[in-house]
């Protein structure tokens, strides 16, 4: 959140539907824009490297239990995982501009409100979990804890970005 809100990203303040339309409405509006991927994708990267790197040395029994990749191929596997991470978002966005609610708004039906509040918080997990699967082993129960632990992390991340005031609400 600090990027996007710095000056350095403004120039990539791009949307990436680039303002095209379907059935009259915007394809993902204005809040899915360039400057999210240029960020999101090569930092989570560089914390898969870090992470490996630190659980090798910190507990190397465990890391060789992970997957038999190289240091560089953990960067490549977290680009991907960034990637998946925010295409997750994408259809997500796309629903909610055919049923007319404005990028980062809440319906006012309780029902559809409380759906795309559990929805927010699951589909970018599930796009990463998607991507990953694509190119590595991903047990059942890998999917269940990280959706469960994500979930958490994900409502943490809100609250706390609301309290610094760099969020405009905690949902």
């Amino acid at each position: 959140m600090l990027w996007l809100r710095s000056a350095a990203s403004q120039r990539l303040a791009l949307p990436i539907d680039f303002g095209l339309t379907f059935g009259g409405r915007r394809i993902f509006g204005d809040h899915k824009m360039l400057r999210g991927f240029v960020v999101i994708i090569p930092a989570t990267g560089i914390a898969f490297l870090l992470l490996f790197t630190l659980i090798r040395s910190a507990a190397p029994a465990f890391a060789a239990q992970l997957w038999t990749l190289t240091p560089w191929h953990y960067a490549l596997l977290g680009a991907w995982a960034g990637l998946g991470f925010i295409a997750g978002e994408l259809p997500n966005s796309f629903i909610k501009r055919r049923l007319a609610i404005p990028p980062g708004g809440l319906p006012l039906d309780p029902t559809v409100r409380l759906l795309c509040l559990i929805v927010d918080r699951i589909d970018s997990i599930v796009g990463m979990l998607l991507a990953l699967s694509l190119v590595v082993s991903m047990p059942p129960l890998t999917w269940m804890i990280v959706v469960l632990v994500g979930v958490g992390i994900h409502w943490a991340f809100s609250v706390a970005l609301f309290a610094l005031g760099v969020k405009e609400r905690m949902a």
